[in-house]
């Protein structure tokens, strides 16, 4: 009866994940100020005091949200940067490991775009943490770069802006350009995520590399 008893209290199995899908599509339409907690828990078909069971807080289910992603980016990152690897590799694996995440949670660029548009306000400290160990990465590659004569100085973070913007904006606009494929190339709009991540790989290391893109 005990067990039964906490099972319920946690709103039953899936609550949680239920949580955070139906907040995800709320937070990537409406941004962190406009998403409402009684729309997410009805999507979620719980009561209110669930969400704040299990995240605690908007502002708690926001992070998670964001930590999933970058945290998810920064395993992928930490797998490819081993001992032996080239800056090249680590640069391409790192645009790569961006893309797939990106692609595997629709409802993140739209997240990310709005946040970046109000200046990173809801941001927390630990998410912070992890966006500030992917960073780490960069440096380290494009350091390794640099002192292998394979790549001119680059602020790491005008280079990280400029393989994080593409990749967020290609995916923000997916369903924009299923939408008008008249006003668009027939090859934009038809696009494949492949072909995004091999054109940002070579525009990045083209620039590192101090040649023509």
């Amino acid at each position: 009866m005990a067990g039964a008893r906490g099972r319920r209290g946690t709103g039953g199995p899936g609550t949680r994940d239920r949580l955070f899908a139906a907040a995800a599509k709320e937070f990537a339409a409406r941004g962190f100020a406009g998403a409402s907690v009684d729309r997410i828990a009805a999507a979620a078909r719980v009561n209110k005091a669930m969400l704040y069971y299990h995240f605690r807080s908007k502002a708690g289910l926001y992070g998670e949200i964001l930590r999933d992603m970058f945290g998810a980016v920064a395993a992928r990152v930490e797998q490819v940067s081993r001992p032996g690897a080239s800056p090249e590799e680590r640069i391409r694996a790192i645009v790569e490991a961006i893309a797939r995440e990106a692609e595997a949670r629709p409802h993140f660029p739209p997240i990310w775009l709005r946040e970046i548009a109000e200046g990173g306000t809801h941001v927390d400290k630990s998410t912070l943490a992890v966006i500030n160990g992917i960073l780490q990465r960069v440096v380290s590659a494009l350091q390794d770069g640099v002192a292998a004569k394979r790549f001119r100085p680059t602020p790491p973070l005008l280079f990280q802006l400029g393989i994080v913007g593409p990749l967020l904006l290609f995916f923000a606009i997916t369903r924009p350009r299923r939408m008008v494929p008249a006003q668009l190339p027939a090859a934009a709009a038809e696009l494949t995520t492949e072909q995004v991540i091999a054109h940002v790989q070579r525009a990045a290391l083209l620039s590192l590399e101090g040649q023509p893109s």
